[in-house]
């Protein structure tokens, strides 16, 4: 597991006095209002004041006073420390966790890794690639994914048939 978890991406300078909008990338806005410190480049740095916006938070970091400064900061990742990240339901995981994961059937076949998982609104899909060019997509559903095991870097999903040409 990784010991940072990233919460947000700054995408740009918000205004002359130092502000940054920065991409969420987690569930809610709102946990960017409880947040003290954050970590960028390894390095943790202060939050003064957050505000949050339709699909954006604003920060003020502390030391960041001009919009030249907070150029510098253009397309940095937020992160914390795992102990500083929000509570999972069970059954939940950060997608940090779940990439690179090794894919196998019930049946002990090995598909691939995980690439990425992609957010479509209703539920999550797994992008695996595998050898070669093989890649399927697999919906993140409990009928299908039969266990979850990040302590050990592994899925299990019921077997999918793949479609070739």
């Amino acid at each position: 597991m990784k010991e940072f978890i990233s919460i947000g991406q700054i995408t740009k300078p918000h205004g002359v006095r130092g502000e940054v909008k920065v991409l969420s990338l987690t569930d809610s806005l709102e946990r960017f209002k409880e947040l003290d410190k954050v970590l960028i480049d390894g390095k943790e740095v202060a939050i003064t004041s957050v505000k949050l916006q339709s699909d954006r938070a604003i920060l003020k970091l502390e030391g960041v006073d001009t919009m030249d400064q907070a150029e510098d900061y253009r397309n940095k990742y937020l992160e914390v420390r795992r102990e500083d990240a929000m509570e999972l339901e069970e059954g939940c995981y950060y997608i940090a966790d779940l990439l690179d994961c090794v894919v196998y059937d019930t049946e002990g076949e090995e598909l691939g890794k995980v690439y990425d998982v992609i957010e479509t609104g209703s539920n999550d899909v797994y992008w695996v690639k595998g050898p070669g060019k093989k890649e399927v997509l697999i919906p993140a559903l409990k009928t299908i994914v039969e266990e979850v095991d990040i302590e050990n870097n592994k899925i299990v999903i019921k077997p999918v048939k793949v479609w070739s040409e």
